[in-house]
């Protein structure tokens, strides 16, 4: 993890966000998968949760943003849940996870670059047309002939 975006504060989201860390929640708990003994005795998993709907930190513009931004990972009521278990040690998945949820805060205030309509080129305009006109072809050829004449 950077260093840069811990502080005494709390931690750093980006845009000027930080985010004190009395509204951070860590849990810790036994890691699944191999690892023999270790795993069973030592509480390395390490999940953090930030409640984005009831931050005090945010204004409601940044709060409206994010829960739109973050709608598909937000449980119970907008708290925004990130989970590592993948390092062998507690401190490491804490400064994982930790990362993962600035990242995640940073990317969903990021503003979104607006979109400029643009026409279609002349040459694509007769590709379109020419397609058009073989495949009308193609299901002309498919009508049963009349044989009355």
């Amino acid at each position: 993890m950077t260093e840069e975006r811990l502080s005494h504060a709390g931690l750093s989201a980006g845009r000027g966000l930080v985010i004190p860390w009395v509204e951070l929640e860590l849990r810790r708990s036994r890691s699944g998968g191999p690892g023999g003994q270790h795993v069973n005795k030592v509480e390395t998993k390490v999940e953090v949760r930030w409640d984005v709907a009831a931050s005090p930190s945010l204004d409601e513009r940044r709060r409206a943003r994010l829960l739109a931004a973050l709608a598909t990972r937000l449980v119970g009521g907008g708290v925004l849940v990130v989970r590592s278990s993948a390092q062998r040690s507690q401190g490491a998945n804490r400064r994982a996870a930790l990362e993962r949820l600035a990242g995640l805060v940073e990317a969903a205030l990021k503003p979104r670059k607006a979109r400029r309509p643009t026409a279609p080129t002349a040459a694509s305009r007769v590709r379109r047309v020419e397609s058009k006109k073989r495949r009308s072809s193609l299901k002309s050829g498919r009508v049963r002939p009349d044989l009355s004449q």
